[in-house]
C-alpha cells in the first residue's frame, strides 16, 4: 500500500531544530525531513520506516514545517502564497488600519499539491486539527482517510474520516457514540534509538519531562508536592500563570527535544509519569514507552488498563495519591537492585512487545 503520512511539529521544536542547524533551511526537502526525523523528537520516522520494512511505500511530511515545505514547492515549481498578507483593522474600535498578518493558506497549496502528486491509497493524518473542508476535497485523491487523535477533542466535522484510530479506550469509545469508525492502536518505543543514546552514571533521581498546561490540573498538584520533597529536575513546557511562587521554578531546567529527551531518562534512576485529564482512568501516553524503553524505572499514576501493558511492580510500578508516590521514589532511591530488576524487566517488555514494528502490523490489521 501507498501512505500518506501527515504530521505537524510544535514551533518551538521547530525554531530549536532550524537554530542548532543554521544552515538547514537553505537544504532540499529530502534534507531537512532527514535532519528533522534525525532528531528523534516525536515519532520521527518511526511510523514510516517500519511500515516501509513491511514491504509499503510511504512518503511524509510535516506540513506546518515552513522552511521544508517550500523547500519541496520550489523543487516541484510549485507557485505558493505568502506566508502574510495585508487585512484593514479597526484600531481603538474606530481608526482603519492597515495591518500585516499570517496565514495558514500557504500550507494547504502545498499539502493539496503533495496529495495530487502522490495520490495515496492511505492518507494517514496524525493532527485532526487540520481543516475539515480541506479534507473533504481530498477525497477523491485518497482510498482511505486515517485520522489518529489522543488528546482533547476539537469541536469539528470529522465525517470524513474512514477510521480514526487512539490510544485512549475511552476516546474509541467517544468516536464510536458519534458514529465514527474507531479502533484501539496503542503507542509504543522505537529500539533503534538505543543505538542514538549513551550509557553512563544515573546522575538524576527523578525525572519529568512534559508539558504543564491547563488540561494538566492533577500533574501540576502532583509536581509541585514532589518538587517540595525531593530533588526532582522537569523539563518541558511550562504554563504563562504558573505563579513565581511555584517550587516547580527551581526544579525546571528548560526544554529537551528529542534525543536530549532520552538521554536524561537514559541518566536517571526514576521517569515519573502522569497522564492528562482527558485520559481519565485508562493509561496512554509516550513515556509510558520512552522511560521503559531507554531501561529507567517508570514510577506512573495507577490507571485501570495499565495491566494490558505492563505487569505492576514486576515491570512498572503505580501510584494512586502524590503521598504514595513519594514514598515509592524514596523506596526505590534506596533499593538500588530492585530498582534495576523492575527497570530491566520493563525495558524488555517494550522492546518485545511494544516496539513500533509490532505496532505498525497491528495498523495494517485494523485498516485492512
Amino acid at each position: 500500500m501507498k501512505f500518506f503520512i501527515i504530521n505537524t511539529d510544535y514551533p518551538d521544536f521547530l525554531t530549536w531544530l532550524y537554530h542548532e542547524q543554521p544552515n538547514l533551511h537553505g537544504q532540499s526537502f529530502a534534507q531537512q525531513l532527514n535532519a528533522r526525523m534525525e532528531s528523534l523528537f516525536g515519532v520521527a520516522d518511526f511510523y514510516s520506516s517500519n511500515l516501509r520494512k513491511l514491504g509499503h511505500d510511504v512518503y511524509e511530511t510535516h506540513y506546518n514545517n515552513e522552511h521544508l515545505q517550500r523547500a519541496w514547492a520550489r523543487e516541484n515549481q510549485i507557485s505558493v502564497s505568502s506566508s502574510w498578507t495585508w487585512q484593514f483593522v479597526l484600531r481603538k474600535g474606530w481608526l482603519p488600519w492597515l495591518k500585516r498578518v499570517w496565514t495558514d493558506k500557504w500550507q494547504y497549496e502545498i499539502l493539496a499539491s503533495q496529495i495530487k502528486q502522490y495520490r495515496p491509497d492511505v492518507l494517514f493524518n496524525q493532527n485532526i486539527r487540520l481543516d475539515s473542508q480541506f479534507l473533504h476535497e481530498m477525497k477523491p485523491y485518497i482510498g482511505l482517510l486515517v485520522g489518529q487523535h489522543a488528546s482533547p477533542i476539537p469541536q469539528i466535522d470529522l465525517s470524513m474520516y474512514d477510521l480514526i484510530i487512539s490510544s485512549l479506550p475511552n476516546l474509541v469509545d467517544y468516536f464510536r457514540k458519534q458514529g465514527l469508525n474507531s479502533e484501539l492502536h496503542r503507542l509504543g518505543f522505537e529500539p533503534s534509538i538505543l543505538n542514538r543514546v549513551h550509557s553512563s552514571k544515573r546522575k538524576y533521581d527523578v525525572v519529568f519531562i512534559g508539558s504543564i498546561y491547563y488540561v494538566h490540573t492533577e500533574r501540576l498538584t502532583l509536581l509541585e508536592y514532589l518538587c517540595q520533597n525531593t530533588d526532582m529536575k522537569i523539563w518541558g513546557n511550562l504554563i504563562d500563570t504558573l505563579p513565581g511562587s511555584s517550587p516547580i521554578h527551581q526544579a525546571y531546567q528548560g526544554k529537551a527535544w528529542g534525543k536530549d529527551m532520552y538521554q536524561i531518562f537514559r541518566d536517571a534512576k526514576i521517569v515519573l509519569n502522569n497522564h492528562v485529564d482527558i485520559a481519565e482512568n485508562y493509561a496512554n501516553n509516550m513515556r509510558l514507552f520512552e522511560a521503559t524503553g531507554t531501561g529507567t524505572l517508570l514510577i506512573t499514576d495507577w490507571k485501570q488498563n495499565l495491566h494490558e501493558m505492563f505487569e505492576l511492580d514486576k515491570e512498572v510500578v503505580t501510584y494512586h495519591t502524590p503521598e504514595e508516590c513519594l514514598e515509592k521514589i524514596r523506596y526505590y532511591l534506596e533499593h538500588d537492585e530492585e530498582r534495576q530488576q523492575i527497570a530491566h524487566a520493563g525495558q524488555q517488555r517494550t522492546l518485545t512487545k511494544h516496539n513500533y514494528q509490532e505496532r505498525m502490523i497491528e495498523l495494517i490489521k485494523i485498516i485492512t
